[in-house]
C-alpha cells in the first residue's frame, strides 16, 4: 500500500481560503493527508467561510486555525500558498518539501460592503478555490 500524498496549504490567517482548499482536497480524495495552517493564525474559522462551504455540503465548522509552526518537523510532498502574505512568509516553513506551489486568491475576509455583497464574494472565491484545487489534483495527484 503506497503512502498518502502529504499536502500543507498555507495562508496568513488560516481562517478562510486555506480552510476551504483543505476541505475540497479532502472531499476529492480521502487518501490524501491534507492540513492547512497560517503564518499568523486567526482566532477562528470565518463564519461566512463555514456558511458557504456548508452550501456545498462540506462541514468545516469544527476546524480551527493552526500555526505553521506545528508542522515544521513534518515532510510534505506539496506546500501550497493561497495568499500573497503566506507566499512572502513561506521560507519560514523549514520542513522538508518536495514541491512548492502558489495558487493565489483574493481574501474574502477583507471584502467590505453589504452582507449580500460580502457573501457573494465568499461564494465567488470558494468556487475559484474549488476549481483551482480540482485542477491541482488532476494535474499533480491523479
Amino acid at each position: 500500500m503506497k503512502k498518502p500524498v502529504k499536502i500543507l496549504i498555507l495562508c496568513t490567517g488560516n481562517s478562510c481560503r486555506s480552510q476551504m482548499a483543505e476541505a475540497f482536497l479532502k472531499a476529492l480524495d480521502n487518501n490524501l493527508y491534507v492540513v492547512s495552517a497560517g503564518t499568523e493564525p486567526a482566532g477562528e474559522v470565518h463564519p461566512k467561510a463555514v456558511d458557504v462551504m456548508q452550501e456545498h455540503g462540506l462541514d468545516i465548522s469544527r476546524n480551527y486555525p493552526k500555526s505553521v509552526d506545528q508542522f515544521v518537523n513534518e515532510a510534505f510532498d506539496f506546500v501550497i500558498t493561497v495568499c500573497d502574505g503566506a507566499k512572502e512568509a513561506c521560507p519560514i516553513f523549514a520542513g522538508e518539501v518536495k514541491k512548492r506551489l502558489h495558487i493565489g486568491f483574493d481574501d474574502p475576509a477583507t471584502v467590505q460592503g453589504s452582507d449580500t455583497y460580502i457573501l457573494s464574494e465568499f461564494r465567488r472565491i470558494r468556487d475559484e478555490i474549488e476549481m483551482e484545487f480540482k485542477r491541482f489534483y488532476h494535474t499533480y495527484i491523479k
